[in-house]
């Protein structure tokens, strides 16, 4: 049996990612048809634990685990060390004695509680002793209609954390964040945020001359030398990222010139997009990063499968989904001033278009959403199998954290210099 696992950051206040839920699902149908859900979940936590998938799927950051009743009861969560996990009670458990109890239990083994989808019932106070965190879905609870509670929870349980679930816009996040919530999920994280229009800077002028010239049909190696030239730290990047040994490279890379001729002009592409895809996100949520790289190899790797001759074209693609959440401008705006080609714009502009590459595109955001059923109508478009996409997945996650292990923090090279 396959058992498929999907990831959604947690970010703290600061807006940083400090933990990952993971969603199981059984198949394409996302139900378990024919099979026992305890076996499902404990085929989950020993392929997650026991095999390394739960260090590579959270970046070694805790990970929330959802339980149905029968699998809290049944004692699946002591498979996992409790320092790495939190357990999340589903909204579908029903708060009787006996759950009590093994919730109780878990307590006392040094397993952290929290309360999923939580809507107030006076039978789950007692569990808030429990209980580490509650988390909110803002869109079923509005945040007008739980503030009392909130309220209360705040003076009467100080230690309690709040986490609000499904936040999709800025002013969600504010308002939130001002009622002393003190963590956020949902997808205004890995989108443009609302805020006022800024003036680009002079470093960001030469970035996006850089972006520029990587987009271009034929990318020309001296003008990108050029713009190289004029930026210190990102040529710092670049050649430390080269000689750090992610690449077969059996001698270092000693100038810009030579780097670029190595590696030759598909590399160039997808390599320095990358890199200043990083510079132009500082300050910026490193979520925001992940996601970008990720994605931009899961749609690589797919097209590699299916569509081979655009292979580079889907790179970009899934590459330039973040931009617009980095520069906080619209899609529109961002491609105004990146020459891409007519296939790369009607992939990113045209949601209903019914290109390979904007199916592509589809199927892999629809995976990381965790929309099982759609994802599997994207597969079948494009011929690929369900259990080929989720290992693309994981081989696209492990290759973002080898590119983000190799590239060192910009402001340890200015500390040195």
């Amino acid at each position: 049996m396959n058992v498929y696992t999907a990831r959604q950051p947690i970010f703290n206040r600061r807006q940083q990612a400090v933990a990952y839920e993971l969603l199981f699902r059984d198949g394409e149908e996302n139900r378990f048809p024919n099979i026992d859900p305890h076996h499902a979940t404990s085929k989950l936590i020993m392929r997650t634990h026991l095999n390394g998938g739960l260090a590579t799927v959270t970046d070694g950051k805790p990970a929330l685990i959802n339980f149905t009743e029968e699998c809290l009861l049944s004692g699946f969560p002591e498979l996992l060390p409790p320092d790495k996990v939190m357990i999340e009670v589903l909204e579908s458990v029903t708060p009787t004695d006996e759950v009590y109890a093994k919730c109780r239990e878990l307590f006392h083994k040094g397993y952290a509680l929290a309360l999923d989808d939580f809507v107030h019932k006076p039978e789950w106070e007692r569990f808030f002793n429990l209980v580490k965190m509650i988390k909110f879905d803002i869109q079923k609870t509005p945040l007008s209609e739980i503030q009392p509670l909130i309220a209360r929870l705040r003076v009467q349980r100080p230690k309690l954390k709040l986490l609000a679930e499904r936040v999709e816009t800025h002013e969600e996040f504010k308002i939130a964040k001002d009622m002393g919530f003190t963590f956020f999920q949902g997808y205004f994280f890995c989108k443009p945020e609302m805020c006022k229009e800024r003036d680009v800077s002079p470093d960001q002028v030469v970035l996006i001359e850089l972006y520029k010239e990587l987009c271009r049909p034929v990318i020309n190696m001296k003008q990108i030398s050029k713009c190289f030239e004029q930026d210190l730290g990102l040529t710092y990047k670049l050649l430390n990222y080269i000689n750090s040994g992610i690449l077969p490279i059996q001698t270092e890379i000693s100038s810009i010139k030579q780097a670029l001729v190595y590696l030759g002009e598909s590399q160039v592409r997808k390599l320095i997009t990358l890199l200043t895809t990083a510079t132009l996100a500082f300050k910026k949520p490193k979520e925001i990063i992940r996601v970008a790289i990720t994605r931009a190899r899961a749609c690589e790797l797919v097209a590699e499968k299916v569509l081979p001759a655009m292979s580079d074209e889907a790179f970009l693609i899934g590459l330039l989904s973040q931009i617009p959440a980095i520069l906080d401008k619209s899609m529109e705006e961002v491609l105004e001033k990146l020459p891409v080609s007519e296939d790369i714009k009607v992939a990113l502009l045209e949601p209903k278009s019914q290109s390979l590459l904007r199916i592509i595109y589809d199927a892999v955001t629809l995976y990381e959403r965790g929309d099982w059923h759609l994802t599997t109508i994207q597969c079948y478009k494009l011929k690929l199998e369900y259990d080929t996409l989720g290992d693309y997945m994981l081989q696209a996650i492990a290759w973002a954290q080898s590119y983000e292990r190799a590239i060192p923090e910009a402001e340890k090279k200015k500390k040195s210099a």
